[in-house]
Formats: structure tokens, sequence, C-alpha cells
């Protein structure tokens, strides 16, 4: 077989950690197919890909303990083609993954892209121009997208020290494009680990352009870029919705202030407890958590971290709804009940409501009841606060 003109190294040997799921992340199911498998796709219809008139080559990089896997996808998406297509394992690190399947490159390869798995739905004609663009250019070449937000620059503490001019700046993605010796070449040469392909190959000493990327190209890190994929392909016609359950209880402690659903209760006893004791927070927090599939309150905020000794609810709520929206969830509504003899919910009620569902982006709805007397409620001796919540995948 001739030396290709095009080698496409995937990387598919990252264990995902990030995503949340046991599996490596080019093996977690999307819309019923691994992650690979869909990037292979985009592989596999280039222009003048493993099926067309340009010869190009396919390396697979995997973990070694998802060797034959890695083999099985590959060979079912190669078809006639599996002649030129081969998988091999990765190192420990993203670099040295790139390196084994360097070395897999037939000698004689013109130019090499180098693709993540991970960006499973960037479209063929990417790789198309990214070849293109190296062929023309004699350098390297990656996909970019203009920045859309507004960037700063903050120190350690979170202070904003610079707002950074985000017309020089671009969001990168795969596949990038090189000539295959000059890469080969920077790799050996390299003495440190890079980000990123390009900046390998620009360190040294080699120049490096972009071409315009595309939206699909987008990375899968998270829950929420898995299942904004699975939108995308159609493989989740029906919203996901899932639904949670917090109970939290707290005695009474004379000496401490009252902070209930995020607002101040004066000429009321407090509740004891290592934060400020917000029963009615802490459920919601509860419930959210469980929903999300995300533990609870305690795993996530246990009484041995400093940081949360005497923190009010609102600083539970906010954190408890940026994990929620990282996990890849929308809260759709929050109830909340209070069984005690007091305080008297009812003049408060509606700007507990407010408050709360101004922390949370969404309504929640708050009420109350007594136990009749019955249990340490109904003694007077404390709180117990039960919440519900539901959310929908984002």
């Amino acid at each position: 077989m001739q030396s290709p003109s095009v080698a496409v190294v995937v990387v598919a040997a990252g264990s995902g950690a990030r995503l949340g799921r046991a599996e490596p992340k080019a093996f977690v199911p999307l819309a019923g197919r691994p992650l690979l498998a869909h990037a292979l796709d985009s592989v596999f219809g280039m222009g003048e890909g493993l099926d067309g008139g340009r010869s190009v080559q396919l390396v697979v990089v995997a973990p070694a303990s998802r060797l034959d896997e890695a083999r099985a996808i590959v060979e079912d998406a190669a078809g006639v083609a599996s002649d030129r297509v081969s998988v091999v394992v990765g190192g420990a690190t993203r670099q040295l993954s790139v390196a084994a399947g360097l070395a897999a490159v037939a000698p004689g390869t013109g130019t090499v892209l180098i693709h993540d798995a991970a960006r499973a739905l960037t479209p063929s004609a990417l790789f198309d121009a990214v070849v293109a663009a190296v062929e023309s250019t004699a350098g390297g070449v990656i996909p970019g997208l203009p920045v859309a937000d507004t960037i700063k620059r903050v120190d350690a503490s979170g202070a904003v020290l610079q707002t950074v001019d985000r017309s020089e700046l671009a969001a990168v993605q795969t596949p990038q494009g090189f000539p295959l010796p000059e890469l080969l070449a920077a790799y050996e040469a390299a003495t440190e680990e890079f980000t990123d392909d390009a900046a390998l190959f620009a360190a040294a000493g080699h120049p490096v352009s972009t071409v315009e990327g595309d939206a699909l190209a987008f990375k899968v890190t998270t829950s929420w870029d898995l299942r904004r994929a699975e939108q995308l392909l159609g493989g989740s016609a029906q919203p996901t919705l899932r639904t949670g359950i917090g109970v939290d209880v707290h005695a009474f402690d004379d000496a401490s202030p009252l902070w209930l659903g995020g607002l101040y209760w004066p000429d009321e006893p407090g509740l004891s407890g290592h934060s400020d004791g917000d029963v009615l927070s802490h459920a919601v927090c509860d419930a959210l958590l469980s929903a999300a599939g995300l533990g609870d309150i305690g795993g996530r905020f246990g009484t041995s971290d400093d940081r949360f000794a005497g923190a009010h609810g609102d600083v539970f709520l906010s954190e408890t709804a940026r994990l929620v929206a990282g996990a890849g969830f929308t809260v759709v509504n929050v109830a909340v009940q209070l069984v005690a003899n007091h305080p008297k919910l009812a003049a408060r009620r509606v700007e507990i409501e407010q408050r709360l569902g101004a922390l949370l982006g969404a309504p929640v709805s708050v009420s109350a009841t007594t136990a009749d007397g019955l249990g340490f409620t109904g003694r007077g001796e404390g709180i117990t606060a039960i919440a519900t919540a539901l959310l929908q995948a984002s």
C-alpha cells in the first residue's frame, strides 16, 4: 500500500473524570453508540477520506483496558477500509497518547490531523478544510471560533485585574493539522507538557494559523455537554425530568439567631448547627442534589469543612444551583414544607418564596404545618423541613 497523503490520529485514551461516568469518555454512549463511533463517522465522511480517492490512514489511540472494544468500534466503522486503520495504546497524558499515535503513522505521510474523540459531532467538512489549509500554508492549522463572552483576568482571590480584548481571542477546536515531518520533530524536541498540539508545534518555532471552526465541534466534557449532543442527534425527543426529596432537622438554640429560608427572623429562637441552621434552605439543597444524582448536603458541605461554619442558607443554595447546572439540569420548581409550632410563616411566605426563587432561578412554593403536639416538633424542641425538587435535563 502506498504511503497515505493524510493521516488522522483520533485520541480516545482520556478518562473523562469530569463527565462522572465509570467508563472512559470515548466509550460513553451517545444516542445508543459510543462517542468514539460518532467521531469516526466524521473521519469517514471526509470528502477524500478513507473511502474516497485520497489515501488516508486512521490511527485510534485508546486505553489499554479498552483496546479490544476500540478495535471492534473501529472495524465496524471502517468496513472495507479496515486495512488502513489501526488502534494503539495511549499514554499517561494526552501528549504521550498523541506521540503513540504519531508513531503508528506511515512514513512518507504528508499531513497529519490530531482529533479528540470527545468532539464527536465535528462536521467532516472541517477535517477537509484543515487538510486544505495545511497543504496550502505548509504550517500548522487549527479551527477557531470567536469568543462571544467578555473575558476578565482575575487573581487567586477572584478579584478582577483586567478586561481582555476578545477581538484577539479564539476558542480553539480539533482537528488540528500539521505537516507530519515537522510535527514529529517538534514532539521529539518537546521538554514540557502543552495544552494542545498547536502550542507544542509553535514552541518549536513553526507557524500556526486558523480556519473558521464549527459550533458542532464542541467538546463533550460534562453531563450538560452530553445531553446537548443527545438533543442535537435527536436522541432525547422528550425532556428528561428528575425528582428529588430532601429532609432536614434542627433543634432550637436560644443562644443563636434564627435564619430561615435565607431570611433573618428577629425575636425568635435560632437553630443549632454547624452553619446557621437554616433547616428550610438545607432541605431544598438536599432535594436538588438528590434529583441531580449529586449526593447530599452532608457530602457536599460537610461539618468538617470550616469554610461553611456559620454560613447562611444562600451560600448553600447558590453553590447547589451551580452544581445542578454543571450536571446538565435546569430547576423546574421546588416545594418545601416546614413542620413546626413556630415561627408562623404566613406573614413572610411570599418573601421567602421570592428569596429562594431568585437564588434558584425557578418557582419555589413554601408551606407550613404542625405535628399536632406529637414528636419533638410537636413538643416545640425543633423544626423539620421536607422539600421536593423537579429538574429537567438542559
